[in-house]
Parts: C-alpha cells; sequence; structure tokens
C-alpha cells in the first residue's frame, strides 16, 4: 500500500504527526486510524463476496483486479502472435538514434564524413546546416525579419 513512500518522507510524517496530535494522543489516534482501516477492509471483502456469490458459478474465477484496464489488455495480449510482432517492430526502432541525428542537424554537426565540401548556397539559398563565420567588429549581423 505505502511500497513508494521513502525514508524521509515516512520520518517527516511522523515528525508532523507527533507536532499536529502531540506525544500524548498520538497512541489513541492512531489505533483510531489502524480500527477505522480494519473496517474497510472488512467492508470491502465482504462487498466482494458478496457480488461474487450474486454473479453465479459461471463467475467463479472473476477477479476485481481484471477491472483495471491494463491488467485486462495484459491477460488478453498474452500469447498473442501479433503482439510479438509489435515487440519485434519496438526493438527495431531507434528513438535515441534518431533524436541524436536531429539534434545534429539542428546544431550543424555532421554524423557522417561529407565526400567533399558542399557549397555555401545551393540554388541561391544560403545553407541552414552550416555554421555561419562570425561577422568583423564594423559589420553588423544580416537582418531577418522572419526572426524578429
Amino acid at each position: 500500500m505505502f511500497s513508494d513512500i521513502g525514508a524521509l518522507e515516512l520520518v517527516t510524517l511522523v515528525v508532523l504527526a507527533v507536532l499536529v496530535f502531540g506525544p500524548d494522543k498520538l497512541p489513541k489516534v492512531i489505533q483510531d486510524v489502524s480500527r477505522f482501516i480494519r473496517k474497510i477492509r472488512e467492508f470491502s471483502d465482504s462487498a466482494k463476496q458478496d457480488i461474487r456469490s450474486e454473479l453465479g458459478p459461471e463467475f467463479k474465477d472473476f477477479e476485481f483486479e481484471d477491472l483495471n484496464p491494463k491488467t485486462f489488455l495484459r491477460k488478453q495480449l498474452e500469447g498473442n502472435e501479433d503482439l510479438r510482432d509489435l515487440k519485434e517492430l519496438r526493438g527495431t526502432f531507434d528513438l535515441r538514434k534518431e533524436m541524436n541525428e536531429v539534434a545534429d542537424a539542428v546544431h550543424g554537426r555532421e554524423t557522417t564524413p561529407a565526400p567533399s565540401a558542399a557549397p555555401a548556397a545551393v540554388n541561391g539559398s544560403p545553407d541552414l546546416l552550416k555554421k555561419q563565420d562570425k561577422p568583423d567588429a564594423g559589420e553588423r549581423p544580416p537582418y531577418d525579419s522572419d526572426a524578429t
């Protein structure tokens, strides 16, 4: 139930409980809370038994955990051949490699060495992947109306 609570969170909760309830009332509060949780569990178990008895013998292997969509899908897809094909397809796709290639293209780094130097402009348009030279001290940088 509390498997995702770490040691630091647990210590924080204990200190907070001592500060809020005080060391005198804390044992009584713990007993009341544990009694309340026990009653809720008993109520839940009796409700589950009532539902199972009302469903009849054809639902004798019914589990309430099956109502969770993830669990239901996992059980339905268990041993399905299409699922194995999807796992093979997923294994061939390397998202990290694709993202690195896109990042290299954005930053102007080459992933594979080019056989010859690429021209600065192709068909009159500048090469956007080539890193621009810094302008001289007196020269103004080019103005891009789309960027402003």
